[in-house]
């Protein structure tokens, strides 16, 4: 197939950016979005020109980089797909693709594609862990939890970072992000100790990082490639309101 390319190009976070048209052809329907852009930049760097910045790793939907906005949406807006999960049979023959970097003030652009994701990490740094003993690997097979609990604490746990939630948000709210974080940790023994704690300094981390408030709008749930429910934002409020009363009494 043969595609037009509308792609958000932009030297650094200083630099006002722009997009540029690039064309697409003899486009297999059985490569992934990130294999496409790849064929687009050999083209590009034969004829001496800038290949287009875009972030990657695994291309296993497990690490998050593959940070997009596909015409409009993270991701692309196939269900529970990542951008270097996305495949191209999702195009058709002549269609115009607008291909952007997740637009959030948190993420500042770093090159064309590519966001900085940092503020992310410096939220996990403020409690996203356990500090507290619990012993070696064997001892955590004494502690007993309930499969309903351990299911819910996996389905947070699935949560890769990639940001999808942010740049989907009208808000550009992290709270989904923060919700599974919390939730997966706080809510086995190993991480109870913590959780009040945790709850509180992820949150404030989050605020103090610049993302924006929840409004329940349901956007981040409908592009988070693993899937992850508005119900664990619900259990957040529910920790962090418990932590904060706890803290004033």
């Amino acid at each position: 197939m043969n595609l037009t390319l509308k792609v958000w190009r932009q030297r650094d976070a200083q630099d006002e950016g722009h997009f540029v048209t690039y064309p697409a052809h003899d486009i297999s329907e059985d490569m992934s979005f990130l294999e496409m852009l790849d064929v687009v930049n050999e083209g590009l760097i034969t004829k001496g020109e800038e290949p287009i910045a875009f972030d990657s790793d695994c291309r296993e939907g497990i690490c998050g980089t593959c940070s997009l906005v596909i015409n409009g949406r993270a991701h692309g807006g196939q269900r529970a797909t990542t951008a270097c999960q996305l495949h191209m049979r999702h195009f058709s023959d002549g269609q115009t693709i607008t291909i952007e970097p997740w637009r959030a003030r948190p993420f500042p652009v770093v090159r064309d594609l590519i966001v900085d994701r940092g503020a992310f990490d410096r939220v996990i740094q403020s409690g996203g862990y356990i500090s507290a003993s619990t012993g070696g690997t064997p001892d955590a097979n004494t502690l007993p939890v309930g499969k309903p609990t351990a299911d819910m604490a996996m389905d947070a746990a699935q949560c890769i970072g990639c940001g999808a939630c942010v740049a989907a948000c009208k808000n550009a709210s992290a709270m989904l992000f923060v919700a599974a974080k919390v939730s997966h940790l706080g809510m086995l023994p190993q991480g109870a100790v913590e959780k009040d704690a945790r709850v509180l300094s992820m949150v404030r981390a989050m605020d103090e990082e610049g993302f924006g408030n929840c409004t329940v709008t349901g956007a981040c749930e409908a592009v988070c490639p693993k899937e992850i429910g508005l119900d664990f934002i619900s259990r957040l409020n529910r920790d962090y309101l418990s932590a904060v009363a706890k803290s004033t009494c």
